[in-house]
């Protein structure tokens, strides 16, 4: 039997991140026969803008359900101490709860979004468990010529009792109108993804305000 007198010189090594010893790969990587395919990559969701009509309209709990997502607070007008709202081509969401006084406060906030020259794409209208009065309905209607979108968030009984809503489980209606969002804020994302930072939302209005950024997996206590 013939004797190889020119052995093949040994992969070259690598080290590793604990020391060991790594080989790497020369070839590309096959499947194997009876092995299923791997998953196709999903693209990360949109980055939105979660700001309140007025206070106690749940723009914490949306933006914790609907992350990654930016909790700004309350639409306030600019002053001292307050500057204006630049989302930076994130798509806005505009939450506000169903009753005549919340109509008036989104029907002033997205006048004044308009002013500053943001763009609201859905305005989220969070159920009470009652019906929604007429002339609330008929801002809201009036509403739907300035903004992208006006979907109807129905009240979910569990967050009064739950400590941390976002793990608790959400009835068919609450789940369709999160997916309804997600959806109409993605048609409405101008900017590409990657070309936007953590520090290109800006939104100051006042000493007790927080902005937050929710990532996915985390929520407003995180």
């Amino acid at each position: 039997m013939p004797v190889n007198r020119h052995p093949q010189a040994p992969a070259p090594l690598v080290p590793g991140s604990e020391g060991d010893r790594v080989y790497p790969v020369t070839a590309d990587p096959r499947q194997r026969p009876g092995t299923p395919p791997a998953p196709p990559r999903h693209a990360p969701l949109p980055e939105l803008v979660v700001v309140g009509a007025h206070g106690g309209a749940g723009v914490t709990t949306l933006a914790g359900l609907l992350r990654p997502a930016w909790d700004l607070g309350v639409v306030r007008r600019p002053g001292p101490g307050c500057g204006v709202l630049r989302p930076s081509g994130r798509p806005v969401l505009l939450v506000a709860r169903g009753t005549v006084p919340a109509a008036g406060r989104a029907v002033a906030a997205a006048r004044l979004l308009d002013e500053q020259g943001v763009q609201v794409a859905v305005l989220a209208v969070v159920g009470d468990g009652l019906p929604e009065p007429a002339e609330a309905r008929y801002r809201f209607r009036i509403l739907e010529g300035r903004v992208g979108a006006v979907i109807r968030v129905p009240f979910v009984p569990v967050f009064r009792v739950t400590a941390d809503p976002l793990s608790a489980g959400l009835p068919r209606r609450a789940r369709r109108a999160l997916a309804a969002i997600r959806s109409l804020v993605h048609e409405h994302e101008p900017v590409a993804r990657h070309s936007l930072g953590a520090s290109s939302v800006s939104c100051s209005s006042g000493s007790n305000r927080r902005t937050r950024r929710l990532d996915p997996g985390r929520g407003p206590g995180a």
